[in-house]
């Protein structure tokens, strides 16, 4: 019985123009216990949380992000973390698509979003880098190429006058918590449904969802 890196193997290589093309999913974060489960992480535990739901580990290292590879429903799948730190992702994310000659259209990168009220996702096919730091670096790496997928995971604006970067570096109080533990759960679907139906479908549906959260929460306090 073949082995699931000997299978992917035979996936991307180039006469195995019948085979599905494998889907990159990239969650960008901080490295270390310090930064763990902090708002600018949410990307990392979105991928470890989809990671354990497929029974898929991360213990490898590849393209400076702890990186774990396998299957869903038939169609390969690829896991990365970078751990070059928020500001530099693109040093790990650009590196990863180029070695699996991926299209980019075939790369979601997932990330927090100060924009968004705190547990509400939204997907997008392509887009800016709406000034997050670990996105302009991914775009910078994809030589300027910003059509690639984003799941944004909301986090809320920091209260008052209250630094951003200090926001972005704590970790949620209670009911914020519950919400992006909800939310991540919500994202693990998301993301089976975008291996299965594809990313435009998936956004449609699941954006149609989310607006109805994001009107219902968007002025509770967190």
């Amino acid at each position: 019985m073949l082995s699931c890196t000997k299978l992917l193997r035979r996936c991307l290589s180039s006469t195995a123009s019948s085979s599905p093309q494998p889907w990159l999913f990239v969650g960008l974060g901080n490295p270390g216990e310090k930064y763990q489960h902090t708002r600018h992480n949410v990307g990392f535990d979105m991928i470890d949380a989809f990671a354990q739901s497929q029974g898929i580990p991360m213990t490898s290292v590849h393209c400076k992000a702890f990186f774990g590879e396998g299957f869903v429903g038939g169609t390969p799948v690829l896991l990365a973390k970078p751990q070059t730190y928020m500001n530099l992702s693109g040093e790990s994310a650009g590196p990863l698509a180029a070695y699996y000659k991926l299209p980019l259209n075939r790369v979601l990168l997932i990330f927090d979003d100060m924009d968004l009220p705190c547990g509400v996702l939204r997907i997008q096919p392509k887009g800016g880098h709406g000034h997050h730091k670990g996105l302009k670096s991914v775009i910078y790496h994809f030589r300027g190429n910003r059509d690639f997928g984003r799941l944004r995971i909301g986090i809320g604006r920091p209260p008052g006058q209250m630094d951003p970067k200090a926001f972005l570096l704590q970790k949620f109080n209670k009911l914020a918590r519950e919400r992006i533990d909800s939310a991540v759960q919500e994202g693990v679907e998301i993301l089976n449904s975008i291996v299965a139906n594809g990313l435009t479908e998936c956004a449609r549906s699941a954006n149609a969802d989310q607006k109805y959260k994001h009107l219902r929460l968007q002025n509770l306090p967190v």
